[in-house]
C-alpha cells in the first residue's frame, strides 16, 4: 500500500476508484466499501485508492464536540494496509480544507488530482464546506466530469434490528464497556496504543503482580473504569494475556488518583520501560473496587487472573 500526503494525476494514468472519509476505526461498515472498491478498480484497471484525513474533520469544524477517537492515525493505516487497497491518500484537513466548497473539493482534487473514475461512499456521506456536499451532488458533478458513484448503507452484519453500522455505535459500545459487541462490528479488539513509563512501582513491590503503566493519547475513546481481559502486543510483535486494568486505583488514593491504563502481563518477565506496546481488550471482568487493605486486593486479583485467563483461554482472537 502506496501513502500519500498529496496527490497527482500523473500517479493514476489509468484513474482512480476513491472512497472518501474520516475512516475513524477502519470498522467492518468502512472494509465493506473498501472492498468495493478495489473489486470496481481492479474490474476498470484503475488504481484503489482511499482518501482520509490526517484529523478527524469535527476537531477543525466544531473541537468543541469533536468525538473522540477509535484508531490514532498510525493505527488507521496499520488498518488500511491490511484491506490491500492500492493506495491511501492522506489529506491535511486544516481551515482552509473545512472551507472549500464540496464542489471545488470534487473538481479540482478527485478530478484534478485523483483522475477518478468512480466514487465509493456511505449513503449518508457528506463533505464539503457546511457540509454541503452529498451523493445526490456527486451524481451530478459526476456527470460533468464523466465519473460514477455508488453510495452504500453500512448496515451491521447479521446485527440484531440490522443498526446502521457507524463509528458513533461503536463509540457508545466502548463507554458502555461492552467490548465484545465492540469487536463484532470493529472486525478486531479494540486497542490503545501507548508507551510504558514508570510508575509508583507498587503492583511489583507490595502487591506481587508488576504492571505495565501506558500513556496513551486522550484523543482516544476508553471503556469504564475497570479490569479487563485482554492481550499485549510487545514492540517486538510478541502477544501476551494480560490483565488490564483502566482506573483511579480507589484503594490507594481514595480521594481520585490519575487515571492510568495498566497491564499485568501473564508470562512475561522483562523490562519494557520506553516501548510502545498495544493493548487490546477482550471483556469487562468487573467495575473497579476499593478494598480496606492490600491483601484483600491482591486476593482480588489473584481472582482476576484466574477469570482473564479462562476467557483467554477460550477467546484466541
Amino acid at each position: 500500500m502506496k501513502i500519500f500526503t498529496d496527490a497527482n494525476p500523473s500517479k493514476y494514468p489509468n484513474g482512480s476508484v476513491v472512497t472518501i472519509g474520516a475512516y475513524d476505526g477502519v470498522h467492518l461498515g468502512h472494509r465493506y466499501l473498501i472492498s468495493k472498491t478495489i473489486e470496481i478498480a481492479r474490474n476498470i484497471g484503475a488504481s484503489s485508492v482511499v482518501v482520509t484525513f490526517d484529523r478527524h474533520p469535527a476537531s477543525v469544524v466544531r473541537p468543541g464536540s469533536a468525538p473522540l477517537l477509535l484508531s490514532e492515525a498510525s493505527q488507521k493505516l496499520d488498518c488500511l494496509a491490511e484491506t490491500g487497497v492500492d493506495a491511501v491518500c492522506v489529506v491535511t484537513f486544516d481551515q482552509n480544507r473545512a472551507n472549500e466548497s464540496a464542489v471545488d473539493f470534487v473538481e479540482e482534487f478527485l478530478v484534478g488530482e485523483l483522475n477518478v473514475k468512480m466514487v465509493v461512499v456511505g449513503s449518508d456521506f457528506h463533505f464539503g464546506h457546511n457540509r454541503q456536499g452529498n451523493v445526490e451532488l456527486l451524481e451530478i458533478l459526476g456527470e460533468k466530469h464523466g465519473f460514477k458513484v455508488l453510495g452504500a448503507p453500512l448496515k451491521s452484519p447479521g446485527g440484531p434490528g440490522g443498526e446502521v453500522l457507524s463509528s458513533t455505535l461503536i463509540r457508545h459500545l466502548i463507554a458502555a464497556g461492552d467490548m465484545e459487541k465492540a469487536l463484532q462490528y470493529l472486525g478486531r479488539l479494540y486497542e490503545l496504543r501507548g508507551h510504558v513509563e514508570h510508575g509508583d512501582s507498587r503492583g511489583g513491590n507490595e502487591l506481587g503482580y508488576p504492571t505495565a503503566n501506558v500513556t496513551f493519547s486522550s484523543l482516544m475513546a476508553t471503556p469504564p473504569d475497570g479490569i479487563y481481559a485482554g492481550w499485549v502486543i510487545l514492540e517486538n510483535g510478541e502477544r501476551y494475556v494480560a490483565a488490564i486494568s483502566l482506573g483511579t486505583r480507589p484503594t490507594y488514593y481514595p480521594g481520585g488518583g490519575e487515571r492510568l491504563l495498566e497491564a499485568f502481563i501473564l508470562g512475561f518477565d522483562g523490562d519494557l520501560y520506553g516501548e510502545e506496546i498495544k493493548v487490546q481488550f477482550g471483556k469487562k471482568i468487573r467495575d473497579q473496587e476499593r478494598f480496606s487493605t492490600s491483601e484483600e486486593l491482591m486476593a482480588k486479583i489473584t481472582e482476576d487472573i484466574a477469570r482473564v485467563e479462562a476467557f483467554c483461554a477460550t477467546h484466541s482472537l
